[in-house]
């Protein structure tokens, strides 16, 4: 039996580490935003760092790429985990398939996020951050669950590594494997085509950052998105996973994006 994890999380949260962490366990496979490259032509985001790459190597009709992660799976496969951006799941898609999947969500602090993206995208929508998308997906789920799906805070997984993704495996059913806490550093050939223009900082990592804010200041114009933006979080972040009392690591960090 298969647990098929979607991770639905928006741009700049930790979620490149995230996968990485489960990419180093051996009954796992992951995937990377099967969905970008569909999303890049339906929005014609030609401004999105690798956009050329990204739509002539991967599948951009996002039923292709359903059929794909919803198929069957290798041999020793038991974990397909699922790198996901919610806001590649466009109006007048289907969402009907992930009923079939653990679900869960990876937020960030909007300041802290806003000021990584603006380093891609130099004005970024609301709906560019994916926190609209997260929302309305967190509450389809909790209607049809009855319950709260996993959410996990970025903060909270640097802070303490081991507590979160040992908090994270018991949600999902998946036992905790000490390899998640680090990694080989370098580029993989599960990286998606865009890898080279946004994963520069996750390439030389080899295990989670320690927790850094970050000090910058954003531009005027985007203090609405980040006014909005923080509505938005809070709505989720009030249902997050809660980090274990005990927050020390067993390892030191090389850093992670």
């Amino acid at each position: 039996m298969t647990t098929r994890i979607a991770m639905w999380s928006g741009p700049r949260n930790i979620s490149t580490a995230l996968m990485r962490s489960w990419g180093n366990r051996t009954d796992t496979m992951v995937c990377d935003e099967p969905l970008y490259a569909h999303y890049l032509i339906a929005t014609g985001h030609t401004d999105h760092p690798g956009f050329h790459e990204t739509t002539r190597r991967h599948e951009t009709d996002w039923r292709k790429a359903v059929a794909w992660l919803t198929g069957p799976m290798p041999a020793g496969v038991t974990v397909y985990y699922q790198k996901h951006m919610a806001h590649h799941l466009l109006p007048g898609m289907s969402i009907d398939w992930i009923d079939g999947l653990t679900n869960c969500f990876l937020i960030r602090a909007p300041h802290q996020m806003l000021s990584s993206l603006v380093e891609f995208l130099s004005s970024p929508s609301v709906e560019e951050t994916g926190l609209p998308q997260q929302v309305r997906l967190f509450e389809r789920l909790c209607a049809r669950l009855g319950a709260a799906p996993p959410v996990i805070d970025a903060k909270d997984v640097l802070q303490n590594p081991v507590g979160m993704l040992q908090a994270l495996c018991a949600r999902v059913g998946v036992t905790f494997d000490r390899a998640m806490l680090s990694w080989p550093a370098g580029p993989r050939d599960t990286d998606g085509a865009w890898a080279p223009y946004w994963y520069d900082k996750v390439y030389p990592t080899t295990t989670f950052a320690p927790y850094r804010p970050k000090a910058s200041r954003l531009p005027q114009e985007l203090i609405g998105v980040l006014r909005t933006c923080e509505k938005l979080y809070e709505q989720l972040y009030a249902h997050r996973i809660m980090p274990p009392q005990d927050r020390t690591t067993a390892f030191k960090s090389s850093g992670t994006s």
